[in-house]
C-alpha cells in the first residue's frame, strides 16, 4: 500500500497529548484468557455465527468435490483434507462451515469468497499465495462471519500487487470476527472497506473484531479500515511498516496489543482525504510511533469479552494461533 508522508512531529505531539487526556480515565477488564478461548463460538462482532452447526460433516479432497459441497444455503459442514490448488476463488453459500483436517489442509493459489451470504465459518485452513485479483478470503455484502485459526501466507519476493489481500472485508459486510489466525510474509494484509468512494454502502456497517491474531512480516493493512467500527485487541504484530490504519471516519479501539519491529503501530491520517479515529489503551508499542490525529468515541465494545494484558499476548498468540491449533 502506498502511503503519504506522516504529519509533523508537532502535530503528533498534540495528538498524543489529546489521546492521553481522553483515555486517562478509561478502564478495561484485563483477565488473562487461555489459547483455547473462543474455540466453540466467536467472540466480538461476529458472535452468534454458527455456520453449518451440527450438520453431518462431508470430507472432500478435490476442488470439484469442494465446489459442490459448499454450494447452496442449507446447513453444511465441509471438511477439507489435503492441500487443494485454486485458480481464482470459490464461492461459499450461507450456513456453511469450512474446516481443515489436521494442520496442513487448505488452499493455495487462490481463495474463498463469501458474497451476499450469511452465517459462514472458515476455520483451521492453510490459505497461501492468492494470485491477484483473488484474495485469500473475501467477505463481500455478507453478515455473520467467523474467520478463525487459519494460517494465511504469501511471500515478499514478488511485487506488492502480485498477490492480492490475505483477508478483505468490504461492500457493507457486517458482524465479522477474525480470531486466532496467522498472517505471514505479505504486503497487503487485511483491507476492510475497499474504497474512499463507497460511503453510502459502507457507512453504518463494517463492524469487525480482530483478536489474538499474529501478523508476521506483513507490510501494512493490519487492518486498514474505512467507514466502519473495528475492535483490535490482543494481537501480536511483527515487522510492519504501518499496522492499524483508521481512515474515512472509521472508529477503531486498539487495545492490549503487542508491536515489535514496527514503524507505525497506529495511524489515522494517511492515504485518504478524511482521517479516521482511534482510541488506544494497554498496548505494548515496542518503540513504534503512533499518528493519532483524531480520538474517537468507540471506547466500549457492545459485547462481552476478556482482554488479556499485553504482557501475556505473545505467549498466548504464538502458542495458540494458526491452523492445527484446534
Amino acid at each position: 500500500m502506498r502511503t503519504h508522508p506522516p504529519r509533523t512531529q508537532t502535530q503528533r505531539s498534540v495528538a498524543a497529548a489529546a489521546v492521553a487526556t481522553a483515555l486517562a480515565a478509561v478502564a478495561v477488564l484485563t483477565v488473562p484468557q487461555s489459547a483455547g478461548a473462543a474455540e466453540n463460538a466467536p467472540v466480538g462482532f461476529g458472535a452468534g455465527t454458527t455456520g453449518g452447526g451440527s450438520a453431518t460433516p462431508v470430507t472432500v479432497t478435490t476442488l470439484a468435490a469442494f465446489r459442490t459441497a459448499v454450494t447452496g444455503n442449507a446447513a453444511k459442514v465441509v471438511r477439507v483434507s489435503g492441500l487443494i490448488t485454486l485458480s481464482g476463488q470459490v464461492d461459499l453459500g450461507s450456513n456453511t462451515t469450512v474446516l481443515g483436517v489436521g494442520s496442513s489442509s487448505g488452499f493455495t493459489g487462490g481463495g474463498l469468497r463469501i458474497k451476499e451470504e450469511t452465517n459462514v465459518v472458515v476455520r483451521n485452513l492453510n490459505i497461501s499465495k492468492p494470485l491477484a485479483p483473488s484474495d485469500g478470503v473475501t467477505v463481500q455484502e455478507s453478515t455473520k462471519v467467523w474467520i478463525d485459526h487459519n494460517s494465511f501466507s504469501a511471500d515478499r519476493t514478488h511485487d506488492k500487487d502480485y498477490y492480492d489481500g490475505l483477508l478483505d472485508i468490504n461492500h457493507g459486510s457486517d458482524n465479522v470476527t477474525v480470531s486466532w489466525n496467522t498472517f505471514k510474509d505479505h504486503f497487503k494484509g487485511s483491507l476492510v472497506g475497499h474504497s474512499d468512494n463507497n460511503t453510502s454502502e459502507d457507512t453504518g456497517h463494517l463492524k469487525v473484531t480482530y483478536h489474538h491474531n499474529h501478523f508476521n512480516n506483513v507490510y501494512s493493512r493490519i487492518p486498514s479500515l474505512r467507514f466502519g467500527t473495528g475492535h483490535f485487541y490482543d494481537n501480536y504484530v511483527q515487522g510492519a511498516e504501518t499496522a492499524v490504519h483508521s481512515r474515512m471516519g472509521a472508529q477503531m479501539l486498539v487495545e492490549n496489543n503487542v508491536f515489535r519491529s514496527t514503524l507505525v503501530a497506529v495511524t489515522t491520517n494517511r492515504s485518504s482525504d478524511v482521517d479516521g479515529y482511534a482510541n488506544l489503551r494497554g498496548n505494548d508499542l515496542g518503540g513504534a510511533a503512533t499518528e493519532v490525529s483524531r480520538v474517537g468515541t468507540f471506547t466500549t465494545a457492545p459485547y462481552s469479552y476478556t482482554a488479556e494484558p499485553a504482557s501475556t499476548v505473545v505467549a498466548s498468540v504464538t502458542s495458540g494461533a494458526g491452523a492445527g491449533k484446534i
